[in-house]
């Protein structure tokens, strides 16, 4: 008899998919609900502060352009990884990160403890052409950033949304002033900005 109810739910693919499902449910309900009470998980790290107007556009503008497709940003805890990039990944780095930039796939290298690595002026020159600093590189180079001029209308708008329903901490007056903050600034000098503070709160 039992032999017989397992052929049943073997041979109905919509009661089997059903209860693959359920089956999922579950695991993932016990994986996942206790991370969301673990204060390692969902309160930032010590040093840990929000990205300044500029870098926040320099962060849309590194999703923009797809850096996000070629670089991860996390830093596996083994000793081939750390030794290379640095202290691994810990996930209060990344409460205010939205959406979170982990990826999986390295055409390039992982950019999660790049800040502080090179000068800005290092940064320039490889985004505007990347054999120029590394002769072995095959990432594209991005002249077009320097022309690009950031008007700033919207970015207290994005520091807004952040604060509002993500809970980062924003004042009211680092919104009020984002605008006027990179207004001027070219799309190259946010991009250095966001990638110069990345991994800034596990130095």
């Amino acid at each position: 008899m039992a032999n017989n109810r397992h052929e049943i739910v073997e041979k109905n693919v919509g009661l089997l998919a059903i209860l693959i499902v359920i089956a999922i449910s579950f695991g993932a309900l016990v994986e996942i609900t206790p991370l969301l009470y673990q204060d390692q998980t969902t309160e930032p790290v010590e040093n840990l502060r929000p990205y300044t107007a500029l870098e926040m556009e320099g962060r849309d503008i590194y999703i923009r352009e797809g850096c996000n497709v070629c670089h991860s940003q996390m830093v596996r805890p083994f000793r081939s990884e750390t030794e290379r990039y640095g202290h691994y990944s810990v996930a209060g780095e990344s409460v205010w990160e939205h959406p979170f930039l982990w990826g999986s796939k390295r055409t390039g290298p992982d950019l999660a403890r790049v800040g502080d690595r090179y000068s800005d002026d290092w940064h320039r020159v490889h985004l505007r052409d990347p054999r120029a600093v590394v002769p072995e590189s095959n990432m594209p180079g991005f002249p077009w950033l320097e022309e690009n001029v950031l008007d700033g209308k919207l970015t207290s708008d994005k520091l807004a949304v952040f604060r509002d329903i993500f809970g980062v901490p924003y004042t009211e007056e680092q919104v009020a002033n984002a605008g006027e903050e990179v207004k001027g600034k070219t799309e190259m000098d946010a991009i250095i900005a966001y990638l110069q503070s990345l991994g800034h709160a596990m130095k």
